[in-house]
């Protein structure tokens, strides 16, 4: 072989192993598997704000959560979607009813405010209280009380359904809150009528078809209750308001499922109509 062709091969050679070299460098890498294929969230979604707020000409619209969400980023993830979501419907809803054809245009703007709150929380079970306050142009506004009950473990939204045996006869339990609820309504409305499940028009509430939160006692992470959250209108008339009924651990603890019966304990410091007062 002549030392022209030798010279000739090796370049070919050496261009080759470099034009290897750039396409491996250019060629996209296969994505790294995630450390927790089953995550919920993604690391954006995970680091949503702590709340929201906006003002339009036709809305004012805001959201509160409380510093406990920041322990549990996939909560705090959904909640903060699911009730931004809401509130921009919200205002755009406000924006159409507001500028139809032949609506006053003296009208005020509508209002939705959503905060939750830490109710309690145990090793297995955090309990948040969501208040809705909400004026969309009728007599009055509205504000209405729910509960999120988040299972930390299994990272999942749990109800009444799950904390109790399957099964389990709730009538203990049901007649406990009506018996709380007309001592409540007494103390309101001294000469008022009191109410049974079938009083018409408004009646005592099941407990399995009753909002609720975990209520705090006396013992560290334990829950000594539940509090049953119920609405204007659900009871009494929308001038007598909602009630807050706290009924301790006592009258249902033999019903409570096994995976849950020691996240109960204690004594609440409070029974009965816990209703907060009106803010001032």
């Amino acid at each position: 072989m002549t030392r022209p062709l030798r010279l000739l091969l090796l370049s070919a050679a050496v261009a080759a192993s470099l034009a290897a070299c750039n396409r491996d460098r250019d060629e996209p890498k296969a994505p790294a598997a995630a450390s927790n294929p089953d995550a919920l969230v993604t690391p954006a979604e995970a680091a949503a704000p702590p709340g929201y707020e906006a003002k339009t000409q036709y809305a004012d619209v805001k959201l509160t959560l409380p510093d406990a969400l920041k322990s549990h980023p996939d909560l705090h993830a959904r909640l903060y979607a699911e009730e931004v979501r809401k509130l921009r419907q919200f205002a755009e809803g406000a924006q159409g009813e507001l500028t139809e054809a032949g609506a006053p245009t003296d009208r005020p703007k509508y209002e939705n405010t959503v905060t939750l709150t830490t109710a309690a929380e145990t090793p297995k079970l955090l309990s948040l209280k969501r208040t809705a306050f909400d004026y969309s142009g009728g007599a009055h506004p509205n504000t209405l009380t729910s509960g999120i009950l988040w299972d930390k473990a299994l990272k999942r939204q749990i109800g009444l359904a799950d904390l109790f045996r399957k099964g389990a006869d709730m009538t203990a339990l049901d007649q406990a809150l009506c018996s709380a609820l007309n001592t409540a309504k007494r103390a309101r409305v001294p000469d008022g009528a009191s109410i049974t499940f079938e009083s018409r028009p408004f009646a005592c509430p099941r407990v399995a078809a009753t909002p609720f939160v975990l209520t705090p006692g006396d013992a560290s992470g334990k829950a000594a209750g539940l509090t049953f959250l119920i609405g204007p209108y659900q009871a009494g008339p929308y001038a007598e308001g909602g009630y807050e009924i706290a009924v301790p651990a006592t009258v249902f603890r033999s019903l409570l499922a096994t995976a849950y019966a020691g996240e109960f304990d204690g004594r609440s410091t409070r029974a009965g109509d816990v209703t907060p007062a009106p803010a001032v």
